[in-house]
């Protein structure tokens, strides 16, 4: 049969794909036509040309570097996967840096180059305290850098990271798992670049759709255009980005939050919007665990800070009425599952949650969410979900063998691994984390931090939850004012912290290297 195809055919199967960090470049290149698109319709013709010069020119060398690259073996192999994902959000944001520093033109580069691997890294840290200061097209930008991002992480999760076992795929493999995602149909495997496009083909829909859904949502709701459409992109990866200071300011109101948490969901298990991977079983979606244990921080939580509250009420003998602890409930749960999912946005109840007994909520409660995280190949950033199930279930066994030493376990073999080489892998993961926490605290030290802010900038980038640093202290703290240093090691521990520390060290392994 292959000798009947006709030579179209046959050469139409031999064009080779070009690298996946040219194609990004490629993406993001031609991204850059939307502010600019965006900017002329307002008549900013400054901005505009800011966005469409640098569009333009990086799409020439698209076009150079793809001709020249395309079929090259060196991006192949798990050393290509990850040094791909590495240089997409470490490298690839000076790319990202140049329209939005010649928009601006008063900003050093360093500033620029900052927000972009922010923004790409979903993480939201933003040095422009005055949203004002930026023109409609610079916000759009903005969240269209994290949209992408975000994008990139839910592809690169399955498509990269699975096969590595890595970013919390690496207590779910059990010995003697052959992983098939990305295979043709004869059941070959694929290499990196072949899988990323297949993932982008079949997730991509998906993320768009439910964005443009959010975004209609949020424009019904009483939101302008321009912030119901960054809004949206920043739920959907988390970013956390606004162009007007967060959703609290914006027109939505309740529903526009209620709308938004719903959206929440989409970062606490992957099983909410993909089924395309062996290791997702067909339980019911209220059987996940990682559903279950975002639900659990959800509701235990909320409540445990209005027992505090009620409690300061009483003592207080303050009188408030049904409609005022009701609301601040509101406030609770919304900031819950909005630093549980490292979004980071703040409820125009939390306000009213704060003053409703006259207490202030502790900052490590939205810390310690931050640092848990979302789901395993979503865009949340933190330890996740799953790995806090999986420690979970070891410490629940090992209390039963304390009160019961020969009693045996049950649930499964699935359970049994789960409890023993997943939870293994999860507290090393989980150290590792910590041992990040303490270096990166120790380097901003050095840069000339104070204890307090140190932490909460360390936990902020590590998470990838960047609005932390607004919130989580007495005082807001401002990512503007701090030194170039500080700002370098904040970039990249936001770079660490979205790779995770364990996929650093799988490509700092020589054997990687000898391929």
């Amino acid at each position: 049969m292959n000798g009947n195809r006709s030579p179209a055919r046959r050469g139409v199967g031999r064009i080779p794909g070009v690298p996946p960090f040219v194609a990004l470049m490629g993406l993001f290149a031609l991204s850059m036509y939307i502010p600019a698109i965006v900017a002329a319709s307002a008549r900013d013709w400054q901005t505009a040309r800011s966005f469409l010069q640098p569009g333009t020119l990086f799409l020439a060398v698209f076009a150079m570097v793809a001709f020249a690259t395309a079929g090259s073996p060196r991006w192949r192999g798990a050393r290509g996967d990850l040094m791909t994902l590495l240089a997409a959000f470490s490298a690839l944001p000076l790319m990202l840096a140049l329209p939005l520093w010649e928009s601006l033109q008063d900003r050093r580069y360093l500033d620029v180059y900052f927000e972009m691997v922010s923004s790409v890294t979903t993480t939201g840290a933003t040095v422009f305290d005055d949203p004002a200061r930026l023109s409609g097209a610079d916000h759009l930008w903005r969240a269209l850098v994290g949209w992408l991002g975000g994008l990139l992480m839910w592809t690169a999760a399955a498509a990269l990271l699975e096969p590595l076992g890595l970013g919390g795929f690496e207590i779910l493999r059990q010995p003697g798992h052959v992983d098939r995602s990305g295979g043709d149909r004869t059941g070959r495997r694929k290499d990196g670049p072949a899988r990323l496009r297949r993932h982008v083909i079949l997730l991509f829909p998906a993320y768009a759709t439910l964005t443009l859904v959010l975004w209609a949502g949020l424009m019904v709701a009483g939101g302008d255009p321009l912030s119901a459409a960054c809004h949206a992109m920043s739920t959907m990866a988390t970013s956390g980005i606004s162009p007007i200071g967060g959703i609290d300011a914006s027109g939505a109101g309740l529903p526009g939050e209620m709308m938004v948490f719903v959206f929440f969901g989409f970062a606490l298990s992957r099983r909410t919007f993909s089924r395309d991977h062996v290791w997702l079983d067909r339980r019911r979606l209220t059987d996940d665990p990682e559903i279950r244990m975002g639900l659990f921080f959800a509701v235990t939580v909320p409540l445990l800070l209005v027992a505090r509250h009620f409690v300061g009420v009483i003592e207080e003998d303050a009188v408030n009425s049904l409609g005022d602890g009701l609301k601040a409930l509101w406030g609770m749960v919304f900031m819950v599952m909005s630093f549980l999912s490292t979004t980071g946005f703040e409820s125009a109840a939390w306000e009213s949650a704060l003053d409703w007994s006259g207490l202030e909520v502790p900052g490590l409660t939205l810390l310690g969410l931050a640092m848990i995280g979302g789901g395993v190949a979503t865009t949340a950033g933190g330890v996740k979900l799953l790995r806090v199930y999986v420690l979970y279930c070891h410490a629940n066994r090992e209390l039963e063998r304390l009160v019961h030493p020969s009693s045996v376990g049950g649930s499964g073999g699935r359970a049994r691994y789960l409890r023993r080489q997943g939870a293994y892998m999860a507290w090393i993961f989980f150290m590792l984390f910590a041992i990040s926490i303490a270096v990166v605290m120790l380097a901003l030290s050095l840069a000339g931090l104070d204890f307090e802010t140190a932490l909460i900038l360390t936990i902020a980038a590590l998470s990838n939850t960047g609005p932390l640093a607004s919130i989580a202290g007495e005082t807001p703290l401002s990512y503007a004012v701090l030194p170039d240093a500080a700002k370098l090691i904040l970039a990249g521990s936001m770079v660490l912290g979205r790779l995770e520390t364990l996929a650093i060290i799988a490509l700092l392994n020589p054997e990687l290297w000898r391929r």
